[in-house]
């Protein structure tokens, strides 16, 4: 009977989670981080778990966005930046300066986090600031060389113990809890919008998830050999999985705020909800989501040290007008490898800025590109003499017309919400 355990890594006998569904998983991994944690577990301290349908919808809508990206690819032979070449070298090039600014500012907010995580875990120095900084630096110099040098296959294995770690932590200190689960149940089955909670829903729709991240999914379909449109619904089914597993995250998250009172902002709300849990359950429920905070925040620094060197490679390649990324492995390219060491050492000094305005900047820069994702998908997989039968069907298309007109809302919200307390700090 053990040998037919299921296993998230990749081996021998029946192959696991990261061998069926490798690439759902890994882009659904990266796109959960502290932020999606924190915002979940305030909610649910807030107005209670009548918000948990809200997880569920945010990771259904994501996952259409992501299915977009696997269609035009898997349809075309080319990257959806490709497509957006397509579109006019306007989009192309304004992409690259929200790049660059997205770069700076995630990349800082990530190696902040992974330092509080890691302070938070073994501190260094009896000043917490000191401490942040260096398990910061150490966090992204460790994940450089990881990235660099252990190639896709460690990257995949990295990423499947850190998922371990995440989803297993938060799903015990959930049950653990104690929440209510008939009403838990009601919150998940008959979607309501308490008083007050509007901007809960509206974090969770549009938190849960990744933005930018996303786009990695392309370049990690083909490292996994997929190309043409008979791969779909192999595309489709590690989506699913992905996204279910972000869905329950996020549930998660929401269950166990429900059963604390948290007040607060920044990465320090994890500490506080850490030492409440371990009033809760025990000192197991302090350490055990620790550790699983540690697994959110380091995947997420992971996949994006590995999936966003991509993007700008094939930037470049697209403009120097080469061969097609169809024939061209992009993570050796000098490019790629430039892009990575930037990710690791330019956004350091961002360890000086106080940890919530590294957060509220790293929140406008995201929250309007699900939008213009949106957008554009919808235009360039409608096209029949583009894609011909992966042309989208009507259950895609109001998916994303649903996904359009709420992630307006959502980042727009955001943006002037973070704006407003970036002016007032």
């Amino acid at each position: 009977m053990e040998g037919n355990a299921p296993s998230l890594a990749t081996g021998t006998g029946k192959p696991g989670l990261m061998a069926r569904f490798g690439p759902g998983i890994l882009v659904a991994a990266t796109g959960v981080g502290a932020g999606d944690l924190l915002t979940a577990s305030l909610g649910g301290s807030a107005v209670g778990v009548s918000i948990l349908w809200a997880a569920v919808v945010g990771s259904v809508l994501k996952g259409f966005l992501n299915e977009g990206i696997a269609r035009w690819q898997l349809a075309t032979g080319t990257t959806v930046l490709e497509g957006w070449a397509r579109l006019g070298t306007g989009l192309r090039n304004v992409f690259l300066v929200y790049l660059l600014g997205w770069s700076f500012f995630t990349g800082g907010a990530l190696i902040s986090a992974c330092g509080a995580a890691g302070d938070a875990l073994w501190p260094l120095s009896s000043d917490a600031e000191t401490s942040r900084r260096v398990w910061g630096v150490l966090h992204s110099l460790v994940g450089l060389v990881l990235v660099g040098l252990g190639g896709f296959k460690l990257f995949e294995k990295l990423m499947a113990a850190c998922i371990g770690l995440m989803f297993g932590a938060v799903l015990f200190t959930a049950v653990g809890s104690g929440p209510d689960w008939a009403a838990a149940t009601r919150g998940l089955v008959l979607p309501t919008l308490p008083a007050g909670g509007s901007v809960w829903v509206l974090g969770l729709l549009g938190g849960v998830g990744g933005t930018v991240t996303m786009l990695s999914y392309g370049y990690w379909i083909r490292e996994k050999g997929r190309e043409g449109p008979m791969s779909l619904r192999a595309c489709q089914a590690d989506l699913a999985v992905g996204y279910a597993l972000t869905g329950l995250f996020g549930m998660a998250m929401v269950v166990i705020g429900s059963t604390l009172r948290l007040e607060g902002s920044g990465l320090k709300v994890a500490t506080l909800l850490a030492q409440r849990l371990g009033d809760v359950i025990g000192p197991a429920g302090h350490w055990v989501f620790l550790v699983g905070f540690w697994g959110a925040v380091f995947s997420s620094l992971l996949g994006v040290w590995e999936g966003i060197p991509y993007l700008f490679a094939d930037f470049l390649r697209i403009h120097r007008r080469e061969k097609s990324t169809a024939s061209v492995d992009l993570r050796t390219t000098r490019a790629w490898r430039l892009y990575l060491v930037a990710l690791a050492l330019v956004p350091l000094p961002m360890l000086w800025v106080p940890l919530q305005r590294a957060q509220l900047a790293y929140a406008v820069v995201g929250a309007l590109f699900m939008p213009l994702l949106a957008a554009t998908l919808l235009w360039l997989n409608n096209r029949r003499d583009w894609v011909g039968p992966l042309r989208n069907t009507w259950l895609v298309n109001a998916a994303l017309v649903a996904t359009l007109l709420l992630f307006l809302v959502v980042g727009l919200d955001e943006a002037l919400e973070a704006l407003r307390k970036l002016g007032a700090s």
